[in-house]
């Protein structure tokens, strides 16, 4: 059956995706063969949202299917344990005095600390 009213909603050129919202008719679905799943018992309304996706969720989910992001997807494990060690067992999360320049001292003393760790154990 069509709906008889559809409405969008959401902000255009929002962050957040709008939506277009469909309502149907009661009297229909309670006699519809197929209302099984769909209408419950004792419902008041019947409606159905699509999301509409923007150019930017459309062009990542695109970026997404290709075989770039899936082979790339497979090897981001290993950067990712690198950075938690920098920030669990470094300091490396929490900023240990103020200014830029305290900030790049901090990291560069962690990321030194990590890679000469790392370079003792490869020695052994």
């Amino acid at each position: 059956h069509m709906a008889i009213r559809k409405a969008r909603q959401g902000k255009k050129g929002v962050a957040k995706n709008q939506v277009d919202t469909y309502y149907f008719d009661i009297e229909k679905c309670k006699h519809c063969p197929f209302k099984d799943g769909c209408y419950k018992e004792g419902a008041k309304s019947k409606s159905y949202s699509v999301s509409i996706k923007s150019n930017v969720h459309t062009e990542q989910i695109q970026f997404q299917d290709s075989d770039y992001f899936k082979v790339k997807s497979k090897e981001r494990y290993k950067i990712e344990a690198k950075n938690s060690e920098l920030k669990h067992r470094h300091g490396y999360n929490v900023a240990k005095s103020s200014g830029l320049l305290g900030m790049e001292l901090q990291g560069a003393m962690a990321i030194f600390t990590v890679n000469l760790k790392r370079i003792l154990k490869l020695m052994d």
